[in-house]
């Protein structure tokens, strides 16, 4: 017998969540439109690591039924809102498949990191 379809997958988590994530405040600039209707930002999270590092976590969705692929990168900047060098801003590509959710994170190169961007962009 052959089967064919949709694969779709089941997820269980813990009702009463240990973790509180500390949600940020973000400012959306949309440079492409139809990316933003397939992928959405659900929400930003971000923490401190023990080395006193800024660590974000960026929780997407596809709204769509098949996967998209894009690339990101993340752009670091210090307390006065100057850009900090980094050589690890490549773009970085990823992919999420139709109708889940999926995160992903960045770690600040340096202490004297405070703020960031993230970037999304189409790929072909």
């Amino acid at each position: 017998m052959l089967l064919a379809g949709c694969t779709t997958v089941n997820s269980v988590e813990n009702a009463q969540k240990d973790g509180q994530r500390k949600m940020i405040s973000d400012q959306r600039v949309i440079t492409d439109a139809s990316l933003n209707r397939r992928v959405a930002i659900v929400g930003i999270n971000s923490a401190m690591t023990p080395g006193g590092l800024l660590k974000v976590q960026v929780e997407l969705e596809n709204h769509t039924r098949s996967i998209q692929r894009f690339l990101y990168h993340f752009e670091w900047f210090d307390a006065n809102g100057m850009q900090v060098n980094n050589i690890l801003s490549a773009n970085v590509p990823e992919q999420i498949e139709g109708k889940e959710s999926k995160f992903i994170y960045s770690v600040a190169p340096n202490l004297n990191c405070r703020d960031f961007r993230v970037k999304f962009i189409e790929a072909d």
